[in-house]
């Protein structure tokens, strides 16, 4: 009787086995300190950090085989402060989509990075890490989006159409902050050209309106990335500007960046800054870095320098804030 039982279970097992084979679930993670020494223009702190070349992370990702071509997908990333222990104030507040992937391309809902944000990462020569790089610009535009809808088409001779809506699920009464955004990708051996484009209903006066251009093109051991990116809002004056414009050049296991940054307000402000950064791989997994970074904002300006997790703002208007970091970074 008890081998019938036993034999009863193992027959009632195997389709769970089977479905369990169709899918995975992986954990990994990026752990990033570093010693900086920061100036605000004002005063001077030397300190830890975590996240100034990669923001830490740990998350989960996974996919399941449905068949004819199709998969589901997931993906939960956390951010964490490594020199504190802290988790962001979001559990899941760098990414958290569940979605779908075939030969249509793939669509997810949830938090996810938008088009602009798309280009963006794809076209800053230090890939958003160390301090100088183009996140500043999302200290006004628009990077990720909750309550989202997410489409990216599946390539198409070297073209990726993007498109994005983000419910900002406000009262009817009230501009609703609903954001609607597109992108379009084109990426051919080592040439990479973007543009992403959103609207959104956030102001009685009108839609604000962000833009973004990028591109991006290797040859032998060198890099060179540029972008420029817009947040427009209702209203005269206040128009934000940044451009940027950088170089790589791998060396061994060695690898140099330099960027050159400009950001302006139509009110007259302008910030101009530079970053210059080394990184040395001593693994495929484990690498040591270290940079500095000045920006230089003229009498009206109030520009920050951001690194992938840190933001160094001015300690006062006019004010220039300059860092020197040296980390190190795992990623498992």
């Amino acid at each position: 009787m008890q081998r019938k039982h036993l034999a009863a279970a193992l027959l009632a097992s195997l389709p769970m086995v089977a479905f369990a084979q169709s899918s995975n679930v992986q954990l990994y993670g990026v752990m990033d300190a570093a010693i900086a020494s920061q100036d605000n223009g004002v005063t001077r702190q030397t300190g830890i950090n975590s996240g100034n070349q990669s923001s830490s992370r740990i998350g989960f990702r996974g996919t399941e085989d449905l068949g004819g071509g199709m998969k589901a997908l997931f993906n939960l990333e956390a951010g964490v402060a490594i020199d504190t222990g802290a988790a962001d104030s979001a559990l899941f507040g760098r990414r958290s989509v569940v979605g779908l992937e075939g030969s249509f391309g793939t669509v997810t809902v949830g938090r996810e990075y938008s088009p602009i944000a798309s280009v963006a990462g794809a076209s800053d020569i230090t890939g958003q890490g160390f301090y100088g790089s183009n996140l500043s610009a999302f200290n006004y535009l628009t990077r990720r989006l909750s309550n989202s809808v997410n489409y990216k088409s599946a390539s198409m001779s070297g073209f990726k159409v993007l498109a994005a809506y983000s419910a900002g699920e406000q009262a009817t009464n009230l501009p609703k902050s609903d954001l609607k955004g597109v992108g379009l990708e084109y990426a051919a051996g080592n040439l990479y050209l973007g543009a992403g484009y959103h609207t959104i209903n956030n102001s009685t006066a009108g839609d604000t309106k962000e833009y973004a251009f990028g591109a991006a093109y290797k040859f032998g051991d060198v890099e060179l990335k540029g972008n420029w990116m817009v947040q427009d809002p209702a209203g005269a004056n206040n128009k934000f500007t940044q451009y940027n414009l950088g170089a790589a050049y791998a060396m061994g296991p060695g690898k140099f960046f330099v960027n050159l940054q400009q950001n302006k307000l139509d009110n007259g402000a302008r910030g101009n800054g530079f970053n210059i950064d080394y990184s040395y791989a001593l693994s495929k997994r484990t690498n040591l870095y270290t940079g500095y970074a000045r920006l230089d904002n003229n009498s009206l300006g109030n520009f920050a320098l951001n690194s992938s997790s840190v933001k160094l703002a001015p300690g006062k208007v006019a004010a220039d804030p300059s860092v020197f970091n040296m980390g190190i970074r795992h990623s498992f």
